[in-house]
């Protein structure tokens, strides 16, 4: 014979209840910490940005200070390092085209004159967003010799399939050659 249980189905519901309960106030208690780690994060990065942040005037940025045509291009530094600097605006980059060494160090340096533009060097980790008004800084070293594309991978407008620009990578003594001839470096030169 079959055992019946004796079991008062009302216990079973109170337990059912107490259960639900305390999972109620357990995923209660997860949405109140993630709401706070929300407001904590939102409030310490609007006193402290994650990175370092440098600005500028995007209406300025052809007549005076950093970005001037004279100064866009690759640069041989005091330390031996290579810096780059860059402007994007629809719907080009400035210059066109980048001579930089093999082996060496080198700090780009890119902001925007008009809209959001993205920039990504093919073969690379190089991957960035270009907002007017700020400076996107970044450091590589490239192996080896080689040409890379640069396409904007931000939607710019409609002329956007057409932005991109060539970084050509020469031999550190090719490039030490070039580099001795001027002060700013590009391929139209």
């Amino acid at each position: 014979m079959a055992q019946v249980s004796s079991a008062d189905p009302h216990d079973s519901a109170e337990q059912a209840a107490r259960i639900e309960k305390r999972w109620a106030i357990v995923i209660v208690g997860i949405m109140a910490l993630l709401v706070a780690v929300t407001i904590f994060t939102g409030l310490h990065w609007a006193m402290m940005p994650p990175s370092r942040v440098e600005t500028i005037d995007p209406s300025t940025l052809h007549v005076s200070g950093e970005f001037v045509e004279s100064n866009l291009g690759s640069a041989v530094e005091a330390n031996g390092s290579v810096t780059v600097r860059i402007i994007g605006q629809q719907y080009s980059f400035t210059p066109q085209c980048i001579v930089v060494p093999a082996k060496t160090p080198i700090v780009f340096r890119v902001t925007s004159a008009d809209v959001v533009h993205g920039m990504l060097i093919t073969g690379t980790n190089i991957n960035s967003m270009v907002e007017p008004g700020y400076i996107a800084t970044f450091k590589t070293e490239f192996d080896q010799p080689g040409n890379h594309l640069m396409p904007c991978h931000e939607f710019c407008g409609v002329g956007h399939e057409a932005m991109w620009a060539n970084v050509k990578v020469v031999d550190k003594d090719v490039f030490a050659k070039m580099a001795a001839n001027t002060r700013r470096l590009s391929c139209d030169l």
